[in-house]
């Protein structure tokens, strides 16, 4: 098994309700998403695929969705308050942590055809959540 890791960069504000410590505050982060792709066999030009797919994908999915945005809960009670100031917003089912939106943006590129792997955020340096299906 052949497997590529593509890394990509963005931002996004969120906080997560009924946390019990600071994180149930608004806050941000600067985020590296790895995202792992395999194939059994190489392509004709000895690839997985190429980077730039991989990039052109989810940079157009992460753009729209995630980057600068304001990632909450659905039922958050900021969200009429957000609709009311006209602020950039995305309501998830789930709580908006490095795991979710890890599962999002596997989900997605699973959806545009690619044999996805693996997606791990890297919410800090330090610390990172990742989705895979076994």
């Amino acid at each position: 098994m052949f497997t590529i890791t593509k890394e990509v960069y963005f931002c996004y504000g969120h906080r997560l309700m009924n946390h019990p410590g600071k994180c149930r505050h608004l806050h941000g982060h600067s985020v590296k998403a790895a995202i792992s792709i395999s194939h059994d066999q190489l392509n004709a030009q000895g690839m997985v695929c190429d980077f730039a797919d991989i990039r052109e994908a989810v940079e157009v999915f992460i753009e729209q969705q995630l980057d600068h945005n304001f990632l909450l809960h659905k039922d958050d009670p900021l969200i009429p308050l957000l609709i009311q100031q006209n602020e950039r917003f995305l309501a998830l089912d789930e709580h908006p942590t490095a795991e979710v939106l890890s599962k999002i943006i596997f989900v997605y590129l699973k959806q545009q055809g690619f044999n996805v792997q693996q997606v791990v955020l890297w919410e800090t340096a330090s610390a990172s959540a990742g989705y895979r299906e076994d």
